[in-house]
């Protein structure tokens, strides 16, 4: 697997923490490692365009779709993200 990350990922990654942004890294070396990695807690969301959530920290999410062998990373930020993934 590989990841493609859109330009609003890029965006928001950017506006994160320092701090935060070291804590998606580590989760997207995780991700591209196992999906299934417990600190993940990898979900599909209830959305018809099959985008999937993943954990960074307890207040911080992204979000992602995959296609073929691509994660496709949307959003990344707090939990405000999920509303509109």
């Amino acid at each position: 697997m590989r990841l493609l990350f859109t330009k609003n990922f890029v965006r928001d990654y950017h506006r994160l923490p320092q701090e935060i942004q070291k804590a998606v890294d580590k989760q997207l070396e995780l991700l591209l490692e196992n999906v299934k990695h417990p600190s993940l807690n990898v979900k599909k969301m209830n959305d018809p365009r099959d985008i999937w959530e993943g954990r960074v920290t307890g207040g911080y999410r992204f979000t992602f779709q995959i296609e073929n062998d691509i994660y496709i990373m949307r959003k990344v930020g707090t939990h405000d993200i999920l509303k509109k993934p």
